[in-house]
């Protein structure tokens, strides 16, 4: 079997110099339940994830959504149709269950009939039903197993088990943990895994865990059809994994939602905001509900900045720990390409080892007593 070559000498398509029957018999439960070539999703990103990207990655073969976010209802369906425009691959759209035009924005995605909806959140049971009755499928967050057995309760039809190594709004839980809660329980639907991945050698192990197919953010980020300034671009090339910081409450009295973003001015003002704030709150100086009016207020239009202006001094950088493993800028065709050579190399890799390991204990391939 002939192995493609290593990154910046691939041309060609990914299968022509490599025998795709290893790597399609991991990726099967992923293609089939996406229909796509290749069950890399690339998560939805506000600001980042726009129609340009979310249909270079569906043209490569692998899975994208678009950010709901807090898009109005109206942007948010121009968003959807420009990717259909530009793209004619199944694509996701990601909704946020907290979000002030959710219910607006869930109503829309089913009157578009899109396909695949990504719930961030707690979403409820109607909520998931009201777009699976149009047809589509849905995806639902796990970032702890009890959070997994509710969305499964719900009739979620997959889960992204998403550990606290990944950027944005987090939980408290790793991925080697949740993987051993969650995806070794065997849910009974397919199971995709996310948070501090961007190689594909480690996505192959994932595959060879039971994962349905593998979430990447941060490095798609910094993919040429990525919307983000250059210069967001460039941090992130730049940064090491311990930059990658989660914000903390330093009093239980100060509420603060974790989000995972590299570390610069604006972390630093944000824990003396608190500082400030719990003083004025123990004076009296201000309610609670002032103090967190302030703590919200404070990041307000800062994802903005960093991603659209890129201001990565005084912005919001959400990224993951991965973000150290990010080294350039790529079309997201390539990235694509990457990931799949690199993970059936890794596969091959493996079954290699293990042919050789069987052959010096002298095990047969067709097993005990053979």
């Amino acid at each position: 079997m002939q192995i493609a070559p290593k990154p910046g000498r691939r041309s060609g398509r990914y299968w022509a110099v490599m025998d795709k029957r290893l790597v399609e018999k991991f990726f099967a439960e992923g293609k089939a339940f996406l229909g796509v070539e290749y069950p890399f999703i690339c998560g939805a990103m506000t600001w980042v994830s726009g129609p340009q990207l979310v249909a270079a990655v569906a043209n490569a073969g692998g899975f994208a959504c678009l950010a709901g976010g807090n898009a109005s209802p109206d942007a948010l369906e121009d968003q959807i149709r420009q990717t259909r425009r530009l793209t004619d691959k199944p694509f996701g759209v990601n909704l946020i269950a907290m979000a002030p035009a959710y219910q607006e924005q869930l109503a829309r995605v089913r009157n578009l009939q899109c396909p695949f909806v990504v719930y961030a959140g707690l979403p409820r049971r109607r909520d998931l039903a009201c777009v699976q009755e149009g047809g589509a499928k849905t995806l639902c967050f796990a970032p702890t197993r009890m959070v997994a057995r509710r969305m499964l309760k719900n009739g979620a039809d997959a889960l992204i088990v998403e550990g606290m190594e990944g950027g944005g709004h987090v939980g408290e839980v790793s991925l080697t943990v949740l993987l051993q809660q969650i995806l070794f329980s065997d849910p009974g639907v397919p199971v995709f895994a996310g948070g501090g991945i961007a190689a594909g050698r480690m996505c192959a192990h994932l595959f060879l865990m039971g994962a349905a197919g593998v979430q990447m953010g941060t490095r798609f980020a910094v993919a040429a059809e990525s919307r983000a300034h250059p210069e967001f671009k460039q941090r992130y090339i730049k940064a090491r994994a311990r930059e990658a910081v989660v914000s903390r409450s330093i009093d239980r009295r100060l509420p603060v939602i974790a989000v995972r973003a590299l570390r610069n001015r604006s972390t630093e003002d944000f824990n003396r905001l608190q500082v400030q704030l719990l003083q004025a709150l123990e004076t009296g100086e201000l309610s609670r509900d002032e103090v967190h009016q302030r703590l919200e207020g404070f990041w307000e239009n800062r994802l903005h900045d960093a991603v659209i202006d890129g201001d990565f001094h005084h912005g919001s950088m959400m990224a993951g720990q991965s973000v150290g493993l990010v080294n350039r800028e790529q079309p997201a065709e390539e990235i694509i390409r990457e990931l799949v050579t690199d993970t059936a190399e890794e596969l091959e890799r493996v079954r290699q080892k293990l042919g050789t390991l069987s052959a010096e204990a002298g095990i047969s391939q067709s097993g005990p007593g053979a």
